[in-house]
């Protein structure tokens, strides 16, 4: 997931390497560097460990490296511990061939005995530096630079966006890819190239996709592109017609990476509209307290992780509020004859279009029951329909995988369940203020697990072989973990399951074996040792075991994985506890090349049984 530039042009190829890298600087943190080929022939490497600002400082706002044809490369660490050695560019013995990669090379290690009994030597632990002496090998055999970039394809497995600088073609720079993504633009004398649009949209709106084995000779203001054979082949560039905001997802690489970043701000916006005077008031969505008082029965609907939103309600409602609730599949209320007194059906939707949700909206006014509604869309079929509606401040939601919409409507879960309690009296003054305030430190408190992003991804890289994951949790935790296990699946097609710990010895535990991963959520004081227990059972078949933990917890010290949350009302901790497990599921997809926003057989909106 690392992220590549390249310029050739008239200006000092420093600062507009350095700009791009900016811009891509969410596919990698680890380390960064630039090469550049400079007027006395030589190529000038500069590289440094940690954020983009050391690359900077290291460079000396590009006064040091004086060409004006020069490649930069931000990088995650996949092969070799984040440090300057590791860093791209990578060269060859003499320092005549610079290249910079993103992508993982599967065969590596036979690559590089190879390149060993022909005298070749390495000083990083990176397939890249593989890539880039497999190149210098070829190149020196043919002589030829296309030629050496078609050989080299032909030999290596796995992903790659490679571009290659010689110190023989001192206005050139090569590059070729597959499935590693890779855009080439060109305008005014000047030619980029870059991992993603947003790194050279403000130089020019026409850009060329780079096909799969597809290689690329990139000039001063002019590329041209040939087949593995080499044959010159025409090629259209693309105007790039949306807005910067648009275009760089706000330098995001995925809406879903976006959206889970957004989720301090949605949570803050929803609670913020169901908050008046630091009391929460539905006076505007029309539900008085005389109503919320005579609620003696609650029935939860909804579909994915609207269902799953529903689980964490149960839990929150029927403890605070001492209110029965049923959660239920809408796909299965639907269709049932369930038996009904004088409940209230509550249906949770983003779109406020989900088919099953609708039908059970509509099956349960049939009964004369009331309804009530969380929805995101304004307006929506679900939306007119319900009795009231809460309108969650997620805003647009673009990728199919809910993160920011799933968080809004906990929290007007949450919202629902305090404001039912202190109606109900089943809670202190004292507590209703102090749940107040919890809820308003949990925009906070999400983004500093956000904060945690980079040791999730470093573990998410270690486990992306797994077939077969489960994840563990009782009472909120277990809500929490069908959430994670959604999220995993659905956008890494990895099969997982949820399961109740209590359940794991009725017949689950079989299916546990050596390497299998387990993630346990663990944020509630009464149940840790119970659910630890379970994790135990699980370790010693040979499980590998991660936890999600609520800060203060007490853990065994073999767990392989603790991620650490903040501590707040156990009421809440889900809207904490899931950040890692959406983090974990992303980074997944991502290293294992799925589309992300788009996963496969899958739609925003179920419209349609």
């Amino acid at each position: 997931m690392c992220g590549i530039v390249g310029y050739l042009g008239p200006k000092q190829a420093a600062p507009v390497l350095l700009d791009g890298l900016t811009k891509l600087e969410y596919r990698g943190y680890d380390s960064a560097g630039v090469a550049v080929l400079n007027p006395d022939g030589n190529i000038d490497v500069v590289k440094a460990k940690g954020k983009l600002e050391e690359l900077k400082k290291a460079v000396d706002g590009g006064r040091k490296l004086r060409g004006n044809c020069g490649i930069g490369h931000t990088r995650w660490a996949t092969h070799g511990e984040p440090n300057e050695v590791n860093a791209h560019p990578h060269i060859n013995d003499e320092q005549s061939i610079a290249a910079v990669h993103n992508g993982i090379i599967e065969n590596y290690a036979e690559l590089k005995a190879k390149l060993i009994r022909h005298g070749y030597k390495f000083y990083s632990e990176t397939d890249t530096e593989v890539a880039t002496k497999l190149v210098d090998y070829y190149y020196k055999k043919y002589g030829d630079p296309l030629e050496a970039i078609s050989k080299f394809s032909l030999r290596v497995r796995g992903s790659y966006a490679l571009a290659v600088m010689f110190e023989k073609y001192p206005q050139t720079i090569f590059a070729i890819r597959k499935d590693s993504p890779m855009i080439i633009g060109v305008a005014d004398g000047e030619t980029f190239l870059a991992s993603d649009v947003p790194a050279i949209l403000k130089y020019t709106r026409n850009v060329y996709y780079v096909e799969n084995l597809e290689i690329a000779r990139l000039e001063k203001g002019a590329v041209s592109f040939y087949n593995i054979d080499g044959d010159e082949k025409d090629k259209a560039p693309v105007e790039i017609t949306w807005d910067a905001a648009s275009a760089e997802k706000d330098g995001y690489e995925h809406f879903m990476l976006k959206e889970i970043h957004e989720q301090p701000k949605v949570v803050k916006d929803t609670l913020n509209s169901l908050l008046h005077g630091g009391e929460i008031d539905f006076t505007e969505i029309g539900l008085t307290d005389g109503e919320l008082e005579n609620i003696n029965g609650i029935i939860i609907a909804g579909c994915g992780s609207a269902y799953h939103v529903g689980v964490v309600m149960q839990y929150v409602i029927e403890d605070l509020a001492r209110v029965p609730v049923r959660v239920e599949l809408a796909s299965e209320l639907r269709y049932r004859n369930p038996v009904t007194s004088g409940e209230l059906l509550i249906v949770i939707s983003q779109s406020g279009e989900t088919a099953d949700s609708l039908a059970a909206l509509r099956a349960a006014k049939e009964r004369g029951l009331k309804t009530f509604a969380i929805v995101n869309v304004l307006g929506s079929s679900i939306a007119r329909e319900a009795d009231k509606v809460i309108y969650t401040k997620a805003g647009p939601e673009i990728s199919v995988a809910t993160t920011k919409a799933y968080s809004s409507q906990l929290i007007a879960g949450y919202a629902f369940a305090v404001k039912l309690a202190k109606v109900k009296k089943t809670i202190t003054d004292a507590y209703y203020s102090q749940l107040i305030n919890e809820l308003f430190a949990l925009p906070e408190k999400i983004s500093s697990v956000l904060e945690n992003r980079e040791s999730i991804q470093k573990f998410a890289s270690r486990t992306v072989d797994k077939e077969d994951v489960f994840f563990l949790g009782r009472g909120v935790d277990y809500a929490v973990s069908i959430e994670g296990s959604l999220k995993l699946k659905e956008i890494s097609y990895i099969h997982s399951e949820a399961y109740a710990a209590g359940e794991l010895k009725h017949g689950t535990i079989s299916l546990i074996e050596k390497g299998t991963l387990v993630f346990g959520v663990l944020t509630q004081d009464m149940l840790v040792e119970k659910t630890v227990s379970n994790l135990a059972e699980t370790q010693t078949r040979g499980a590998v075991v991660a936890a999600v933990a609520s800060e203060g917890l007490k853990l065994p010290d073999d767990f392989d994985r603790v991620f650490r949350i903040p501590e707040t009302d156990g009421h809440f901790t889900a809207s904490l506890a899931v950040i890692p497990l959406q983090l974990f599921a992303y980074y997944l997809s991502v290293l294992r090349g799925n589309d992300v926003d788009k996963p496969r057989n899958l739609a925003k909106s179920v419209t349609v049984e």
